[in-house]
């Protein structure tokens, strides 16, 4: 007899939508709330209730756009959007991601967590081609299949976190919350009636009679199996694998001819069949709320750690950065872009690291030196150190210490939008006062190479005055410019140049250095504008 899924022994159960099927009460199988509620969020932080649905401005500048694109590449069923554009200012939430990151890289509890991400896809995919079966008996056999994929998957996930040596938070309370819906009285009876049932169906044996234009289907009375025969019989012609050319379809699939036939078997077995039928009744939703919500949110970890692992092969460092509490500070040893790295960083070439700190009452870097010295990377990185600890992320470097920002905003040149009937320099201004009138103390503004389209007086009058609004806001800021004079504005500015080779003033380092501006950048970069650098004019008279 199928009797109901029972309560899950000792636990506080979810009220369960009770419904009548052949008599049969149906309760879902899932097992107390209280256990374990998210892996994103650590236990009193409210998960967020409005996910970011649109991308955060600041991406396009950062290029942080083309990093969450490739994040989300092969997991796009899992809308992975809202975790990736909702970052946070708790650091508790940071570090509860940041022990699950590490739990995860360790190797063996991604293994286990990806193979059963990899069952319950396959789960859903069953009970999704159920829903599309026009056969009863078809339908539930399927259904069956997945119950018994869920099971095993949670088995599975069990006995492999159970195995491993875990010391995130996060993770530990997995491992608790799937022992518990493992052992429930729930799943057990999941279990065992499907491993009983599926006993029965496989033990029975029916013939065929096919027919022009009919299919008879009988009890098995001893005939032998043609079909082993005639397998036997072509095998001595076989001589080599051969191309298959023959479609693949799913295990559980079929044809008209297949289903009718299967109904034609259960009406020659109808208890087993009657059986199955109260059993998938019975069994009501399957996939536990809680479990499905962690399917989800451990993609953000598994796929941010899929991103990095090609560019951590190539020799470059991920750390976990600090996020200090009460204090303004930043620092970052050998930060580098992500985005450029993911690039770059496999097909061999060098990604250069560069240092950077702000302390005590420094709020400002201002970044100068010669054109495709690095001043915008540098920038780019600033901005992306910010906003991936924020998402409780690894960020690209040996060691950082982050306060986590409100937002993150960013001004980087554009081409002129005619749709907007603004000249460049308005464009400037409207979209640098939209930043300051949303901005606070506690954001981090990138600025590059703003108001180039104006004069040098104007642009240093503007650039000033910007750099004075910024002081007054108190918030933390990265500014690429040629005008060295900004650099000179308060103590709490920093002066950071990119360098060259000392022995050829034409080669770019790429390091970015702590150090006063040496007075050159905004006449190197005329030279360069007009073709009469040293380099460029030794190449003319080559010619």
């Amino acid at each position: 007899m199928v009797r109901p899924a029972p309560s899950s022994s000792g636990l506080t159960v979810e009220a369960a939508a009770t419904s009548q099927a052949n008599g049969i009460a149906s309760r879902s199988p899932h097992v107390a709330r209280h256990v374990f509620r998210s892996i994103l969020f650590p236990p009193g932080v409210e998960a967020a209730e409005d996910w970011a649905t649109d991308q955060p401005s600041c991406f396009r500048d950062l290029n942080l756009d083309q990093v969450t694109a490739a994040i989300r590449a092969e997991r796009k069923e899992y809308e992975l959007r809202p975790f990736l554009y909702t970052p946070s200012r708790d650091p508790a939430v940071a570090y509860y991601r940041q022990e699950v990151f590490r739990d995860l890289e360790k190797g063996p509890a991604a293994g286990h967590v990806v193979a059963f991400s990899d069952n319950l896809r396959r789960v859903k995919q069953e009970l999704a081609y159920a829903a599309q079966s026009r056969f009863r008996h078809h339908r539930h056999i399927v259904i069956l299949d997945a119950i018994e994929t869920y099971c095993a998957a949670l088995a599975q996930l069990d006995d492999g976190l159970s195995a491993v040596a875990l010391e995130s938070e996060g993770l530990m309370a997995v491992r608790t919350f799937v022992r518990l819906h493992r052992e429930s009285e729930a799943v057990q009876w999941l279990m065992g009636e499907s491993a009983e049932i599926r006993t029965e169906l496989t033990g029975i044996r029916y013939a065929t009679l096919i027919k022009p234009g009919r299919v008879v289907v009988r009890r098995y009375d001893g005939e032998p199996d043609y079909s082993a025969k005639i397998r036997a019989l072509f095998d001595r012609f076989r001589t080599k694998a051969s191309k298959s050319y023959l479609i693949k379809f799913p295990d559980s699939w079929m044809n008209d001819v297949e289903s009718s036939i299967l109904e034609l078997v259960a009406r020659l077995f109808p208890k087993v069949f009657a059986r199955l039928d109260r059993f998938v009744a019975a069994s009501g939703d399957l996939v536990d709320a809680t479990i499905d919500r962690f399917d989800r949110e451990v993609q953000f970890y598994l796929a941010y750690l899929r991103f990095i692992a090609p560019i951590k092969a190539a020799g470059l460092p991920f750390c976990y950065p600090e996020v200090p509490i009460g204090r303004r500070e930043f620092s970052s040893e050998g930060g580098f872009d992500i985005a450029l790295a993911s690039k770059v960083a496999a097909k061999g070439r060098p990604v250069v690291g560069n240092d950077a700190r702000l302390q005590g009452k420094e709020r400002i870097f201002v970044v100068s030196g010669p054109n495709q010295g690095g001043k915008t990377t540098f920038a780019r990185t600033f901005g992306q150190l910010h906003y991936l600890a924020a998402l409780g992320c690894p960020v690209p470097g040996q060691s950082a210490r982050i306060l986590l920002p409100d937002r993150v905003f960013t001004h980087f040149e554009r081409r002129e939008d005619i749709a907007t009937l603004r000249s460049k320099l308005e464009d400037d201004l409207v979209r640098i006062r939209d930043i300051y009138t949303a901005a606070t103390s506690e954001s981090v503004i990138v600025l590059n190479e703003i108001f180039n389209s104006t004069p040098l007086q104007d642009q240093i009058l503007l650039s000033c005055k910007v750099i004075e609004g910024t002081l007054r806001l108190g918030a933390y800021a990265l500014c690429v410019s040629f005008i060295d004079e900004l650099a000179s504005l308060s103590p709490e500015i920093v002066s950071m140049v990119a360098t060259v080779d000392p022995g050829n003033l034409a080669a770019r380092t790429f390091r970015i250095v702590r150090r006063p501006a040496d007075g050159l950048a905004y006449a190197m970069s005329l030279a360069e504008k007009h073709g009469v650098t040293h380099a460029l004019l030794l190449n003319r008279l080559k010619r």
